[in-house]
């Protein structure tokens, strides 16, 4: 009943760690030779529910378990600055308006997912 709520929450933590992160690269926009860093979730995620015949019954099955944000150096190699330096401010500023809204979002599907399970179980 709340594979879905269970997968949402766990979405909502992943991307919650890619906001500290991107907070932290445009905290660190003027250090010499600090190199960006991003977060993984989503392909994981898609990984398990990808395939089958239902999507209920893929997410049913998903072990939260084995699917883990991780945090990885974004093109350690690039510099655009002298110093080192990887940080861009804008493309920093864009992704956490974007991870801002994907969180609000979240939350919103997770609200509406109780609301659907009070409903069904008030109903019963």
């Amino acid at each position: 009943m709340f594979s879905y709520v269970n997968v949402l929450g766990q979405a909502a933590s992943a991307n919650w760690s890619r906001m500290e992160v991107l907070n932290n690269n445009i905290a660190n926009a003027s250090t010499p030779n600090y190199k960006r860093k991003d977060v993984q979730f989503e392909s994981y995620l898609l990984a398990e529910v990808a395939g089958g015949d239902s999507l209920d019954e893929n997410i049913k099955n998903i072990d939260l378990s084995t699917i883990n944000a991780t945090t990885y150096i974004d093109q350690s190699n690039l510099s655009y600055r002298y110093d080192g330096n990887n940080v861009n401010i804008e493309t920093e500023n864009a992704e956490l308006a974007k991870a801002q809204i994907r969180y609000q979002t979240l939350l919103d599907s997770m609200t509406n997912e109780y609301s659907r399970i009070r409903t069904a179980l008030t109903k019963s």
